[in-house]
């Protein structure tokens, strides 16, 4: 039997819904207060969004004391959404990508770097010979191993989840392919470790410092 996705399709769909649902694009939980003002309506209002969306599986709820903080549930719906905004862009293109010139260089897409800067990592990656483009999965080459685990990736983690290891994936504001997988999420979690760059906070923008930006293409982009 196929899939009903008229659930899942009915649940993004709403507007407030799917403003909330981009607002957790950055990994960051929030707050049914935090995404009610994301979403421009009331709290009561939202905490009845947020239910069905956990209740259709697009959210995790987590308590914290008194607290509940709401994700995506996974990388998949991260994914989806991107894909919704590609499509969107794609059918409206005046309206391509962010405004804002930051979330357009460099931005968090849920666990894994986008913007300019991440097209130009995988155009680099590729180039280098350390991974191969294969549309949707690219794949990791030899050289590619040898050289992420020279800085520390474990690999055969990666390969042993479920996740793949690689995933080429169209970038929403450059329109072009930028890195996701585990090794994409292995890469944003290496600089910002590194100190070449930081998250601003409760945004999904992604800043270099002048010395990050420069050890950062001097690492991975030749």
């Amino acid at each position: 039997m196929e899939p009903d996705i008229t659930q899942t399709a009915a649940l993004v769909a709403d507007s407030a819904r799917s403003k909330m649902l981009i607002a957790l694009l950055g990994g960051k939980a929030l707050t049914a207060t935090e995404l009610a003002l994301e979403a421009h309506i009331s709290a009561q209002t939202a905490s009845s969004h947020l239910s069905k969306l956990v209740e259709g599986g697009l959210l995790v709820v987590r308590k914290q004391g008194r607290h509940r903080y709401f994700q995506l549930a996974g990388y998949e719906i991260a994914e989806l959404l991107e894909q919704l905004m590609n499509v969107t862009a794609s059918i409206n293109p005046i309206h391509t990508g962010p405004s804002d010139k930051s979330l357009r260089h460099s931005r968090v897409c849920y666990d894994h770097l986008a913007g300019e800067v991440a097209v130009q990592l995988y155009d680099s990656l590729v180039a280098q010979g350390l991974i191969e483009d294969a549309l949707i999965e690219a794949k990791l080459t030899e050289k590619g191993k040898a050289f992420f685990i020279s800085l520390g990736a474990d690999i055969e983690a990666f390969e042993r989840q479920k996740r793949p290891v690689c995933k080429a994936c169209l970038d929403w504001s450059e329109r072009r392919t930028h890195l996701a997988g585990s090794l994409g999420k292995w890469i944003l979690e290496y600089l910002l470790s590194q100190g070449w760059a930081q998250q601003i906070p409760d945004s999904r923008v992604i800043e270099f410092t002048p010395k990050g930006i420069t050890r950062f293409r001097q690492t991975f982009i030749a």
